[in-house]
């Protein structure tokens, strides 16, 4: 279900020219310039970050797919500086436990957010509103100036919606939590968002990379719980 969200989400992503009413070509311009290596360069996590967060993801989908295939086609990982959110639905509490105790072993990880829900498979119909909720304020948030939207990252599940990344200030994060619980048809916003003003990675001076607790900004430890705010 997890590639099927992702399928859907990058043909919704297409037709928000047209739904959205604006410029195609501008609006097209912008996505495919934010899809690119610049995309990455810009966050405040850095190219590097993104590599070893991508590595981190592959590497517990390897790990789920040895252990239960059902694992990785049922559930969905998203990982920003190590801290790693498991969403998705299990069949069983044991299926969701056995996710969670494997992505917790993984090299890298600093923290889980088991966020996974216990029940049947989403169906097609709720991934495709899902993928639509996703992409819908994936791109608000892109054409928000106030927001660093390449610093958020979201997933959806049965209408919840997950935010995962950081932020420069506490406004900024009300502003783009407020901007999904105002999404059309979301019920729920769940928040792993940091706060951490600063200078992007990437544009910081070329030092040797201190330890994390030494990085400004930076948190020592990842924060255990979310910070929910339901939709009103």
């Amino acid at each position: 279900m997890s590639r099927f969200r992702s399928i859907v989400g990058g043909a919704w992503v297409l037709a928000l020219p047209f739904a959205l009413g604006g410029c195609p070509a501008a609006i097209v311009g912008g996505l495919a310039a934010a899809g690119g290596a610049g995309y990455a360069a810009n966050q405040e996590r850095g190219v590097g970050g993104s590599v070893d967060d991508f590595s981190i993801k592959t590497n517990i989908e390897s790990a789920w797919i040895k252990a239960n295939p059902r694992l990785q086609a049922d559930l969905n990982v998203t990982v920003y500086e190590g801290r790693t959110l498991l969403t998705g639905t299990a069949l069983t509490p044991e299926f969701k436990a056995q996710a969670k105790e494997i992505a917790s072993r993984v090299a890298g990880v600093r923290a889980v957010y088991d966020e996974v829900e216990v029940g049947p498979p989403e169906g097609a119909w709720q991934g495709t509103q899902d993928a639509w909720i996703t992409s819908r304020l994936r791109t608000e948030l892109m054409f928000n100036a106030s927001i660093r939207s390449v610093n958020y990252t979201i997933e959806t599940v049965n209408k919840s919606v997950y935010l995962i990344g950081s932020a420069r200030s506490q406004v900024e994060l009300d502003g783009a939590t407020t901007m999904a619980r105002n999404t059309p048809e979301v019920k729920r916003v769940v928040s792993f968002v940091e706060i951490r003003p600063g200078v992007p990675v990437a544009a910081q001076p070329a030092v040797p990379p201190p330890s994390r607790a030494q990085v400004p900004g930076a948190p020592a430890a990842a924060p255990a719980t979310a910070v929910e705010v339901e939709k009103l």
